[in-house]
């Protein structure tokens, strides 16, 4: 083995002046949490630590899709092969510089965002290149769950797959309760510009989102800061 394949790669904090920990912190706090720019900004300030708003734009796109990569990598590998898994999938409007487009995400039955689209369209071409996408990168589910757009079930056709379509009144309830930490980040950031900046912010929010996604409605107390020291701890390595 050559010197060369030994070599560790390079970290990717190497050439910036401010701490892994600083940049992690971050990041965390635009993704989790609806602030802006500016909101970081100024906690951040408070904490002691002074940085411009332009800053945090240049770290989060510099390393939210890497550490939204390492999140989703962990979750694919823990849950690929679940005999039970269970998908809903839904679809909802988000404005981009004026015009509606649409929003594909695909959600768990424990409520993970395993993946997010943006089209134009929700048609069948759009419909299929989702679904495509989700199953090429999670596997196949046991069932999955629609709502009544047509256009889901000629993509299920397409792909064999009719036979785990399920519809329901309220059986999409998972999926509908999937936008809302989208909806409620979406208010912070005001707009839209680009389509390919709303699939870069969507994908990574779902991510940093399902990590620090812990359920507190459906445990007590003690066993939710458990769960909630053990993802601070998770995060702190990322990209360590």
């Amino acid at each position: 083995m050559s010197r060369r394949s030994r070599a560790k790669p390079p970290s990717p904090f190497r050439r910036f002046n401010s701490s892994p920990e600083v940049i992690r912190l971050v990041v965390m706090m635009y993704e989790r949490f609806p602030l802006s720019l500016r909101n970081v900004e100024d906690l951040l300030f408070e904490r002691g630590i002074d940085l411009c708003h332009e800053t945090v734009r240049f770290w989060w796109n510099r390393f939210g899709p890497m550490f939204a990569g390492e999140v989703r990598r962990q979750r694919v590998s823990r849950m690929r092969g679940f005999r039970h898994w269970r998908w809903h999938l839904d679809e909802m409007f988000v404005k981009l510089n004026g015009e509606m487009v649409y929003l594909w995400r695909a959600v768990d039955h424990e409520g993970e965002i395993l993946e997010s689209y943006i089209t134009r369209t929700r048609d069948k071409a759009a419909a299929l290149r989702f679904m495509k996408k989700t199953l090429k990168r999670h596997g196949s589910p046991e069932a999955i769950t629609t709502d009544g757009l047509k256009s889901y079930r000629a993509a299920m056709i397409e792909l064999g797959n009719t036979q785990k379509q399920e519809i329901g009144r309220w059986a999409n309830n998972r999926a509908e309760n999937g936008h809302l930490s989208f909806r409620r980040r979406e208010r912070a950031m005001l707009r839209f510009r680009r389509m390919r900046s709303l699939q870069k912010f969507a994908s990574v929010h779902a991510n940093v989102h399902n990590h620090f996604n812990l359920e507190r409605h459906l445990v007590d107390r003690q066993t939710f800061k458990q769960r909630r020291s053990a993802a601070l701890a998770d995060w702190r390595e990322l990209a360590a």
